[in-house]
């Protein structure tokens, strides 16, 4: 027997070109790795359509978390807001006497404005209350020291998936407290 015969047992080394290896047909279709994916001959192609529809599926959802969780961050950002809102105006009231002093409406408003790490500053919208409900421990001055200050913020949130409606969805918090000085 020549070295060029080959028993009819042998399996057949497939020829390597350059660092690659090429595989025929009739090897590819007896590999055991690539016999899963062929499936039955009626059924080619239905691997590849289930696999684009639950991929679909999978990215869909994936996506819808991550977009939950942006707007879990911008709630928790205007709830965090309103309390520092309500901080800032809390220690800077009518005897105050630091720059700054007395908090202003839009003094509240600028320092909430460059406070936003993640989310659109135009957005925002933030109003400030000194005395609300008329508290009848306030000596006249709505800014004085033992009157109440509220602090409403809201933050007009855009959902990025385009299957969720297109709509804003409008987070709101407020924060009160007494003011200390």
């Amino acid at each position: 027997m020549s070295s060029n015969s080959r028993r009819s047992g042998e399996k057949l080394n497939p020829p390597l070109r350059g660092r690659r290896l090429v595989l025929s047909a009739r090897q590819l279709r007896a590999h055991p790795i690539t016999r899963c994916f062929l499936g039955p001959a009626g059924e080619r192609g239905a691997n590849l359509l289930e696999y684009a529809l639950v991929l679909t599926l999978l990215l869909a959802l994936l996506f819808g978390v991550i977009d939950f969780g942006r707007g879990l961050y911008a709630y928790h950002f205007v709830s965090n807001a309103a309390r520092e809102g309500t901080r800032y105006a809390m220690v800077r009231g009518s005897t105050c006497t630091s720059p700054g002093c007395p908090a202003t409406s839009s003094d509240v408003a600028n320092y909430l404005d460059n406070v936003p790490a993640g989310i659109d500053p135009t957005q925002l919208s933030v109003t400030t209350t000194w005395n609300p409900g008329g508290s009848a421990s306030c000596n006249g001055v709505p800014n004085a020291p033992g009157c109440v200050v509220e602090v409403a913020v809201s933050y007009n949130f855009n959902f990025m998936l385009p299957f969720l409606p297109k709509s804003t969805v409008v987070m709101q918090s407020s924060s009160e407290m007494i003011i200390s000085q």
